[in-house]
């Protein structure tokens, strides 16, 4: 076939006149793109220069070679492929060999024709086509410049695409001459990344041979030149089925791409001796929380938990020590847990809401300490504001002077180090130069994050309240930031396209995570802290491996920009939220979607799970928060082999049995949700007048 050699030790495929060899030695699938003669330099060793030079790193198990150049053959054997960021003119090039240019709309009209008559189980997945073809064919008279036909193609068919391609199409619109389409990037992106169709044989077999019947070349060569048919044997998928899988940049996923093994299993927890309660000093009390009586219990911190058979090994990345002070903190989260909530149907969390009033400085991000003491906005004036919920004010270190002056042996130096004389419920720190779009608290409570538009990502002391150190790796902004629930490392993802991994006490990024399509929106660490995932406004999540950098999973479904990701805590599932106001449910072992919740009437900015994963919160634009019943919706789901080998996934038409509660603010958009250690649900967002 001229699309796909399937286990084959080598396939040549000659197309167009030019012929490509790929030896495979995987029994996956070998794509092999057709390549204007002359055109070298596809694929590159991995000792060049290039390797960061924004290219990405594909595994060749994964399946998608591209070779360049009659001559070009891909090595493959657990080696890996380098792909370049190809250069624009030579991407462009490709729609050099044009048809008749007055033949394009009787070309598409006759494919449509032939797909809306095929039969019913073909046409839903051969409408996947629409898009892509309409696409290509448009930029193809585009960049040949026959303008007025390139028009009045567009004018005629444009109607027809879902309507989740509206805002792509406006892109598309704009683009009218040739050089419109040398600096676009979206334009770039569809260029050079191969839109994905996930087809069934039969349907697949039925296209091509009406495309060869016909001797429609043009279509065909697109076929060729600029999708990527992921074929597989079974029955077709529904229209309810592809619908709920597509609406990416670049179309679904491929199969390959979610097979790599995930650790998604939790880290044991350190062993250690808690005090019995009549040891607990006032001093214990950090939290400012008033002393209760607490019911005797030994020994809490030693409740081994065996390992989690899908847990990375403990020393897969290496991770911080811990020290006293998280120890004595983790004695009080078990304390809190003690008297946490149970949650479920039948008893649903009290909601507390932090509504910012007056904030005509704009605010675009909040977050709350683990321990709900503190809470932070950042403003689009450029400053971060820390507040204290609880009745103790933040206090600073004092002067360097009057330190000098403090007795360092007493026993209660920590105390007498902090300066009562400035101490306030708020505290203000200056140091971006544009708005302020995500912050983070450390899991110490010592350290705040916070990213902006400016392009650096800062880290604030809480002692002090004073900025220790500006991470500079973007140049663009930066739309989100995050620590690792063990602290010392964290992730941010901005305008670039790219996440990066940090190290507090590293300048430079540790790892960059380089795939999206457009900006990185959202980012998260998986409660093992060995995976990240980032959300995009490709409309895509993918899920990165810490230790090599590798993204092991690629979720599409969402028809617009994601704005919001939360693990289950048992990291068995992510949830996400996006413009189009819908909230998907992934399990991350089988790369799947299992569920999908829809309610909300604009874009989710904020997911939480409680603190057991009984309940997820979600918050939205539409100023309501809604509670949905997360056991429910991971109970008996089907992931057998078929499903995961096809992706037929069967969604359930449940959202409304899922839906606990929806619960309405006056006018404020919500921003934040945050579970407290004992299930308080508290959520945040600033009042909007109008």
């Amino acid at each position: 076939e001229a699309l796909l050699g399937r286990g084959t030790s080598a396939a040549a495929v000659a197309i167009g006149g030019n012929v490509a060899t790929v030896a495979t030695s995987s029994p996956g699938v070998a794509a092999v793109a057709a390549v204007p003669p002359g055109k070298g330099e596809g694929v590159r060793g991995l000792g060049d220069r290039s390797l960061w030079a924004g290219a990405r790193v594909l595994l060749a198990a994964s399946g998608a070679l591209r070779c360049a150049g009659t001559e070009g053959s891909v090595s493959v054997g657990g080696a890996v492929v380098v792909e370049e960021q190809p250069d624009v003119s030579a991407v462009l090039s490709a729609y050099n060999q044009q048809g008749d240019p007055t033949l394009y709309e009787e070309y598409y009209s006759g494919l449509k024709h032939f797909i809306e008559c095929s039969l019913d189980c073909h046409r839903a997945e051969l409408s996947q086509l629409f898009y892509p073809l309409f696409v290509h064919m448009y930029l193809e008279l585009v960049y040949n410049q026959h303008e007025s036909e390139a028009k009045s193609f567009f004018e005629r068919f444009h109607g027809d695409q879902e309507c989740y391609y509206q805002d792509d199409l406006r892109v598309l619109s704009s683009l009218t001459k040739k050089e419109h389409m040398k600096g676009n990037e979206t334009m770039l992106d569809f260029r050079t990344s191969k839109f994905v169709l996930r087809i069934s044989r039969d349907s697949y077999q039925l296209l091509k041979r009406h495309l060869q019947e016909k001797q429609n070349n043009q279509i065909w060569n697109i076929v060729q030149e600029h999708l990527y048919i992921d074929i597989f044997d079974g029955m077709p998928r529904s229209k309810q089925q592809i619908d709920a899988m597509v609406g990416s940049l670049a179309g679904e996923a491929k199969r390959e791409a979610n097979k790599a093994k995930v650790f998604f299993g939790l880290l044991k927890e350190p062993e250690f001796d808690v005090p019995l309660d009549d040891e607990d000093e006032e001093g214990e009390n950090e939290e400012g929380k008033p002393k209760k009586k607490k019911p005797k219990k030994d020994n809490v911190g030693s409740k081994s938990k065996k390992q989690d058979p899908n847990a990375p090994p403990q020393n897969r990345i290496p991770l911080p020590e811990l020290k006293d002070s998280d120890k004595l903190d983790k004695v009080m989260n078990m304390k809190e847990a003690a008297r946490r909530v149970r949650l479920g149907p039948e008893c649903l969390p009290s909601i507390c809401f932090y509504t910012f009033l007056n904030a005509y400085q704009g605010l675009t991000a909040v977050d709350i300490t683990d321990d709900s003491s503190m809470i932070v906005g950042g403003f689009a004036d450029s400053t971060v504001r820390v507040w204290s919920v609880t009745p103790k004010k933040l206090r600073s270190v004092k002067t360097a002077a009057d330190l000098s002056l403090i007795d360092k042996e007493s026993d209660d130096v920590l105390e007498r180090i902090m300066d009562e004389k400035t101490a306030s419920e708020l505290k203000i720190l200056y140091g971006h130069s544009g708005p302020v779009y995500g912050t983070s608290f450390s899991p110490d409570r010592n350290y705040l994050l916070s990213c902006s538009e400016d392009g650096t990502v800062r880290l604030w002391s809480l002692q002090t309240f004073t900025c220790l150190v500006g991470y500079k790796g973007h140049n663009y902004p930066v739309w989100d930031t995050q620590f690792s629930p063990y602290g010392y490392y964290f992730v941010s993802g901005g305008h670039d396209r790219v996440a990066r991994l940090w190290a507090t006490d590293h300048y430079q990024p540790l790892r960059i995570f380089a795939g999206h399509l457009a900006d990185v929106t959202c980012t998260r660490f998986h409660p093992n802290s060995n995976y990240i995932a980032t959300g995009s406004a490709d409309r895509t999540i993918r899920l990165w491996d810490v230790l090599n950098g590798n993204c092991v999973r690629i979720f599409t479904g969402h028809k617009g920009p994601i704005h919001s990701l939360a693990f289950s805590p048992n990291g068995r599932f992510l949830a996400t939220g996006a413009t189009d106001g819908r909230v998907l449910l992934w399990d991350i072992g089988h790369g799947l979607m299992v569920g999908e919740l829809k309610g909300h009437t604009d874009t989710i900015y904020a997911l939480r799970f409680s603190r057991d994963g009984e309940i997820l919160a979600s918050g939205s634009m539409d100023n309501t928060v809604r509670l949905w019943d997360a056991v429910k919706a991971f109970e008996d789901l089907e992931t057998d082999d078929f499903t995961t080998a096809t992706g037929h996934i069967n969604l359930p038409e449940n959202s409304q049995d899922l839906l606990l509660g929806t619960y309405m603010t006056k006018s404020t958009p919500v921003v934040h949700l945050h579970f407290t250690r004992r299930n308080l649900l508290l959520a945040a967002g600033a009042y909007s007048s109008q």
